[in-house]
């Protein structure tokens, strides 16, 4: 004969249930929400998908071509026409040819002498590779030191010679254009360290340049002794 159920047991059947009970509840909650997360991301991905096929695909080409138009003027000695291509790619587009465009206008402005709008497209060019990010940055002191502002020259060059990554044909180049902007501001000392690094770091690069850069060292020096 079966003993009936105690009241703990019947209490201790029902907690269980209640776990149970709230167990598939919440898995029935859970799978509610990564039906929703997955339909979100799949929101996402299609949306993305959109831009990448319809727009930002067919910009890229339209881009691509606008500034082959540009480099073809220029190659054909069109250096006016060039500009103004140039110029509409960097103004109208981004993307890698609008980032090229801007550098580019930069470079056939700075030529013409017209420093402040070449200041104007250098800033809207990203540096990104080393060699043609330094170069960027150069072009920025340049036109600083054009328009006589040589603290924005100093931080200009510094940038280059940071973006250069130590590279042995560039950086002290722009090492001996800071530190020629440091003489026009009398700074001699800081003049003179630039080029104890460049004999120090880079001995070679003087004599392949037919630069005395050991005479600009000991001038330099003098001067920052003797003030």
């Amino acid at each position: 004969m079966l003993k009936k159920k105690t009241e703990t047991e019947e209490t201790g059947l029902d907690v269980v249930n209640d776990r149970l009970t709230s167990m598939t509840s919440k898995v029935q909650d859970n799978k509610k929400l990564i039906t929703i997360c997955s339909l979100a991301v799949v929101a996402v991905v299609v949306v993305v998908l959109a831009y990448v096929y319809f727009f930002r695909g067919p910009g890229i080409t339209k881009a691509n071509d606008a500034i082959g138009a540009a480099d073809l003027a220029y190659a054909q000695g069109n250096d006016s026409i060039a500009l103004a291509q140039y110029m509409q790619v960097a103004d109208d587009f981004g993307y890698d040819a609008g980032n090229r465009a801007a550098l580019q206008a930069a470079a056939i402005l700075y030529e013409k002498g017209e420093y402040q709008k070449a200041l104007d497209y250098v800033d809207k060019y990203s540096a990104k590779e080393d060699i043609i990010g330094a170069a960027a940055y150069s072009l920025k002191g340049d036109c600083y030191v054009n328009l006589d502002k040589l603290s924005e020259a100093v931080s200009a060059y510094k940038d280059a010679i940071s973006q250069s990554d130590d590279n042995p044909a560039y950086t002290p180049y722009f090492m001996l254009k800071l530190a020629r902007v440091y003489a026009a501001q009398n700074n001699h000392a800081d003049e003179a360290d630039l080029y104890k690094k460049v004999l120090t770091q880079y001995p070679t690069y003087g004599q392949a340049n037919n630069i005395d850069v050991e005479k600009l060292y000991d001038r330099a020096r003098l001067q920052a002794e003797a003030k």
